[in-house]
């Protein structure tokens, strides 16, 4: 097969002369590879299946095209177009529309769920040549007879991959068995898994593929960094990210629906214009958030995946992955909200010290190496807090009215007797108060060189209990007592706390895997651990000490040998009834040893069980 020359122009592919012109009227010069690619084969008839990320131009790869073929003189559906979102479908419906903006009589219809069904029905005895719609709301309609395919000629799956892992695969076969004989598909999807090629199989003739990489056609026009940080630091970090970088609009990217109302919660309280975008919202909500973002009312949205499906807003300069993506594939469509189009864009990701590993699978995916950056320092946000401060200062000189304050501080020099300095300093301090000009404490680094995997030698001089034998698990329980290990030797039980974790000997944990799991999420180094107690089916572990209660709160979710920990006070522990302000269940001392400093990175694999959370 011949490859269509990508050195051709738009009035060289063969458009119709209606579409051609709404391209010239919409600034288009040259056509994009996937636009190049798709356009000759889809005005020539042919089925496609086309590989292509988000931010390539497949949209108008396949909308030009299949509207120089669409009859505006035939009133009914000619053209289907599937999308896994409402947001998609809305942004599909809207670019079919400025396309055919010289097309006489042409009407489209997105369709999709959470709209009503009255609005719906009224413009579907239109008779619309193009629907844009949801699997399910498609379905509905072609049940209630509402919807007929009689005429249609083509079949569009926009982001195949995405509505089969929502689930829509049999309503997809289902609308494919209520199409004409010998329509024309196309299926578009950025990963080829087996699903999809089943489909191509099974639903496609003859078909043509397309394959556009995403390293030539989106990451490149993307300045992208990577911040090793721990999972404490994380929030610490992404404020510094947001007082330091010159942004107009951030979209930033969390695991779960629970997870973006939580960290947009906690940006509002730092001061930025943040809201949550997940699926749990209604779609008027959702339409008016992004709408706020569009305006400039808003300046940070914090999203699922599945919620960010479709969006495509100009001003995102750049994407924050709070949360790694587990699939390297998520994450180049996650940062193609960003430099759409060659404009230029920018994405931070976080990565926990555990999560190296996901770091190189993206950079394989990518086939290009994401850069490392030091988290903002606290002289960097210092120096940049200063720099506004001094900016809104002369901005008030300039254009303020100060007289009466003049006045006021001439008075208080003479009658307090106070040196105009003084009253400068004391002024100054009460202004940034809520926000410091002078940070004090730059955030613990991750030890870069330091080995994931510790050999058993390293281990054990780390002061880390050796795993008990099968045959030293009898009625009477082992015990690990902080005498035994070096690093601890005199400390005896003076400054610690006794705790209960809820994995013992039926689970198969050994001393060494409890303290891996207590120091690599707390922050804590191991050789603090005081005495390990496992029992049958719990264990006793003793802590410094002065535990933060968000630390606590967040040991309770540690696994062990696919247990969680629900760690709680021993019953009868010392330090049970101290707490000091907002600290766990230890009162801290001046000279113990404190949590949320420099992370070990523990020696072993810890099995964390991951909730399946809906991400939508």
């Amino acid at each position: 097969m011949d490859t269509p020359d990508t050195s051709l122009g738009f009035g060289q592919l063969g458009l119709a002369p209606a579409i051609a012109q709404a391209v010239e009227d919409l600034g288009y010069e040259t056509p994009t590879p996937v636009q190049s690619q798709c356009i000759p084969h889809l005005l020539a008839g042919r089925d496609l299946l086309g590989q292509a990320q988000t931010g390539t131009g497949k949209t108008a790869a396949f909308a030009l095209p299949l509207l120089s073929r669409v009859d505006p003189t035939q009133r009914g559906p000619q053209v289907l177009v599937l999308t896994p979102t409402r947001e998609l479908a809305l942004q599909v419906a809207e670019a079919f529309q400025g396309y055919a903006q010289h097309l006489k009589g042409f009407l489209v219809l997105p369709i999709y769920g959470g709209q009503g069904y009255g609005l719906q029905l009224s413009q579907l005895k239109r008779n619309p040549q193009v629907i844009v719609g949801t699997p399910g709301r498609v379905m509905d309609h072609l049940k209630r007879g509402t919807l007929a395919l009689d005429m249609l000629k083509t079949l569009v799956l926009d982001e195949a991959d995405e509505m089969l892992n929502m689930g829509f695969a049999e309503d997809i076969d289902w609308i494919f068995e209520q199409t004409p004989p010998g329509r024309q598909v196309a299926l578009f999807s950025a990963t080829m898994p087996a699903g999809i090629r089943r489909v191509a199989q099974t639903r496609l003739s003859d078909p043509v593929e397309i394959r556009v990489t995403a390293d030539s056609e989106t990451v490149d026009t993307i300045d992208q960094h990577h911040c090793v940080v721990t999972r404490f630091h994380k929030l610490d970090v992404l404020t510094r990210i947001l007082e330091l970088e010159p942004f107009d609009g951030m979209l930033v990217f969390v695991r779960t629906k629970h997870a973006t109302v939580e960290l947009a919660d906690k940006l509002k309280a730092h001061g930025f214009a943040a809201e949550p975008l997940n699926g749990d919202m209604s779609q008027e909500m959702r339409e008016r958030t992004v709408e706020r973002l569009k305006q400039g009312h808003l300046d940070i949205l914090v999203a699922t995946d599945v919620a960010a499906r479709g969006l495509d807003v100009e001003r995102l300069s750049h994407v924050v992955n709070y949360d790694i993506p587990t699939d390297p594939s998520a994450y180049v469509h996650r940062i193609g909200r960003t430099g759409r189009a060659g404009r230029a864009g920018r994405a931070i990701l976080l990565v926990e010290p555990r999560e190296r590993g996901l770091l190189r699978a993206i950079e394989r995916t990518i086939r290009r190496s994401v850069p490392a950056m030091e988290p903002p320092s606290a002289s960097q946000l210092s120096e940049s807090r200063i720099d506004r401060f001094t900016a809104e200062l002369r901005k008030t000189l300039t254009e303020q009215d100060l007289d009466f304050f003049y006045r006021l501080v001439a008075r208080l020099a003479t009658e307090q007797e106070l040196e105009m300095m003084d009253i400068a300093a004391a002024l100054a301090y009460l202004t940034q108060r809520e926000r410091p000009l002078d940070v004090q404490a730059d955030l613990p680094r991750p030890a870069a060189t330091r080995p994931e995997r510790p050999s058993r030698s390293e281990g054990r001089d780390e002061g880390r209990p050796r795993a008990p034998r099968d045959g030293e698990r009898g009625a009477t329980p082992r015990r690990e007592d902080s005498r035994d290990r070096p690093r601890t030797q005199g400390r005896g039980s003076e400054g610690l706390t006794s705790y209960r974790i809820e994995v013992g000997h039926q689970h198969g944990a050994t001393p060494r895997e409890i303290v891996g799991a207590i120091a690599n999420e707390s922050g804590l180094e191991g050789r603090y651990i005081g005495r390990i107690d496992i029992r049958d089916d719990h264990s006793l572990v003793d802590l410094p000490e002065g535990m933060p209660r968000e630390i606590f709160n967040h040991l309770k979710r540690v696994y062990v040998r696919g247990q969680a920990l629900r760690i709680s006070l021993a019953d009868g522990a010392a330090g049970g009834t101290r707490r000091s302000g907002g600290e766990g269940p230890g009162g801290a001392r001046p000279d113990q040893p404190t949590y949320e400093r420099k992370p070990r990175e523990s020696g072993f694999h810890q099995e964390r069980k991951r909730k399946r959370t809906d991400p939508g």
